[in-house]
């Protein structure tokens, strides 16, 4: 355990001075007042203030990763484990084709009815969608007492219905649309989650000294962090392995 001394005309700049020597920051740090300033009278009787700084323990980056990755679980108080939500019976269905009149349907409507056969699949009978079209993009909002379910863990349910009502909407559309799936402003939410574990990974790594990996994510939650960190010029970040498992690193500049 690291520990240090310090003198300093305040007990303020003493603290200042004695993370300065132990090259960390205030959060990381236990100060114990040793003893207060006092000026005295006439240059007699003044002394500094004195205060002990103790280093806390620095944990090992794996134990480091999953506490904090189990601090943005907590945050996603609606996700549940629901590895196996989208099962092979429904990934089967995703592959064929939607209608014989392809022509006579709008597309909005096919990709609706798509998803409550699959909602109806993963059991779920009370499945609401609101939809909103701007330019070549289109939200689909859904609604049901079983969100959680929809959602899946850390958002894999969710991104795979997306991926497949992607597929669906355009098999039909006379032009590429860009498709985008929500449950209960859950992608907020998720972005808020990233970019609070964000600053405190790039945090840990200037702390350390040391990169800090992340678990495999999609491209659109690695570029949240690149976003939430790109004014911090002590630290870079940049993604490493090939998709689906790669995943985004932040290394101090040094």
């Amino acid at each position: 355990m690291k520990q240090i001394t310090q003198l300093g005309a305040t007990i303020e700049e003493a603290i200042s001075i004695a993370l300065q020597q132990l090259n960390t920051t205030r959060e990381q740090v236990e100060v114990e007042v040793l003893q207060e300033a006092k000026k005295g009278f006439l240059g007699f009787g003044a002394r500094q203030a004195q205060v002990r700084v103790t280093l806390k323990e620095v944990k090992h980056e794996h134990k480091v990763l999953k506490e904090e990755t189990e601090e943005l679980n907590a945050i996603e108080d609606l996700v549940l484990d629901a590895d196996d939500a989208i099962n092979e019976e429904v990934v089967k269905s995703a592959i064929e084709e939607p209608t014989s009149n392809d022509e006579m349907v709008d597309p909005i409507d096919l990709t609706k009815d798509y998803l409550f056969s699959i909602a109806k699949e993963m059991g779920i009978d009370d499945l609401k969608i609101d939809t909103q079209k701007q330019g070549k993009n289109i939200l689909f909002k859904l609604e049901s007492e079983k969100a959680a379910l929809l959602i899946g863990k850390r958002g894999a349910t969710l991104n795979a219905l997306q991926q497949l009502a992607q597929l669906v909407v355009n098999k039909t559309a006379k032009s590429f649309l860009m498709v985008k799936l929500d449950v209960e402003n859950y992608r907020e939410r998720r972005k808020q989650a990233l970019e609070i574990l964000a600053e405190r990974m790039a945090d840990k790594a200037i702390y350390t000294g040391r990169r800090v990996s992340f678990e495999p994510m999609p491209s659109y939650e690695r570029k949240v962090i690149h976003n939430a960190l790109a004014n911090r010029v002590d630290i870079e970040t940049y993604s490493e392995g090939t998709e689906p498992n790669r995943y985004l690193v932040i290394e101090p500049v040094k």
